[in-house]
């Protein structure tokens, strides 16, 4: 594996993300004003999705021009896209498929556009993991001759079934970002260089001392063993790099993702381990949203816990994919420091 998670320390880049990005990620508990320390979820269902609000950065990362005769790449997803998108410069042209974040991607069904973006790229990523389906049934249908399809599940070989969300896995970003820059290489020999150039460059924005994964270990090595919540699977891979103790039902989370309802018992157990103090934050998935997510959400807020909202797609879009995971954890760390979480 090309492993490019590192330990490095950090000085100052919790300043910094702080006044950029903690109003994008965190709920002031006492402002949610939602309910009383006495809600209860368990005759809540799971199965009906409600509306979902979220609040935009004004950062912006303006796309590189693409050249003339360039790649064109069709990523389901944009964390996906982020990546390829500068891997490629302006030696590709990436259209990212789901970018909406009022839209959850379990849910995503493919049209007639996706089908012809599909069809017509020389270069293709899918996450795999049952996530995107649709785009993997839109390859098989028609693709180029030449065509090159990426399926991230496959490069890391991992059985179906698994937890979909490997974008938060910083170990399964560095392989697959490695992947990409091999697979440019390939589909473009004659700009090995400049693609090396930019997967250079992108080590050091992923793993380097101002990066997420490098924040990542500074939680690790402050708030390692502190028990969290999370009302969705996708927090399952950050929990394991920030070496926390992710509590919640594994039942729950699992049927949140897939869209099933949880069972009685593990609503009952999530709810008490809000309710009696046990749980320091509580880490909610703003895309995958029901009447059960809420109802912990309602809890939370009831009891002062803070809250941690993160997202399955770059929000807002225009950022880039370092940048949404940077905002994310620096609210983790603003949410486990004790002057700042409360």
């Amino acid at each position: 594996m090309n492993n490019l998670y590192t330990t490095a320390a950090i000085t100052v880049v919790a300043v910094i993300v702080i006044s950029t990005f903690a109003g994008l990620y965190i709920y002031d508990p006492k402002a949610i004003g939602l309910g009383s320390s006495s809600t209860s979820c368990t005759g809540q269902s799971d199965l009906a999705p409600t509306a979902i609000t979220t609040t935009v950065s004004t950062i912006t990362t303006p796309p590189p021009q693409p050249a003339p005769n360039a790649i064109k790449v069709v990523a389901a997803e944009n964390f996906w896209g982020s990546l390829v998108s500068q891997l490629g410069g302006n030696r590709t042209s990436v259209t990212s498929i789901i970018t909406d974040p009022n839209t959850d991607p379990h849910e995503y069904e493919s049209n007639a556009a996706d089908g012809v973006a599909i069809a017509s790229a020389s270069f293709v990523i899918v996450n795999g993991q049952g996530y995107d389906q649709w785009a993997i049934d839109e390859y098989e249908a028609d693709h180029l001759p030449n065509a090159t399809l990426l399926n991230v599940q496959t490069l890391l070989g991992l059985p179906t079934g698994d937890n979909p969300h490997m974008w938060y896995n910083p170990y399964y970003v560095n392989d697959t970002v490695h992947a990409m820059y091999e697979d440019l290489v390939k589909i473009d020999p004659s700009q090995a260089s400049y693609y090396y150039s930019n997967y250079q460059a992108m080590n050091e924005s992923l793993a380097g001392p101002n990066s997420y994964m490098a924040l990542e270990a500074q939680v690790k090595a402050q708030y390692a063993g502190t028990p969290v919540a999370s009302t969705e699977s996708i927090f399952v891979w950050m929990a394991n790099a920030t070496g926390l103790d992710l509590v919640s039902p594994p039942l729950f989370i699992e049927a949140v993702a897939a869209g099933n309802d949880p069972p009685t018992e593990s609503i009952a157990t999530f709810q008490t381990q809000l309710e009696n103090g046990s749980v320091k934050v509580l880490v909610y998935n703003i895309q995958t949203v029901t009447p059960l997510t809420e109802c912990m959400l309602e809890i939370a807020g009831a009891k002062d816990i803070p809250i941690v909202r993160i997202s399955e797609t770059i929000q807002p879009p225009d950022i880039t994919f370092q940048q949404w995971m940077l905002g994310e954890v620096a609210a983790l760390d603003n949410a486990l420091n004790p002057n700042l979480g409360q």
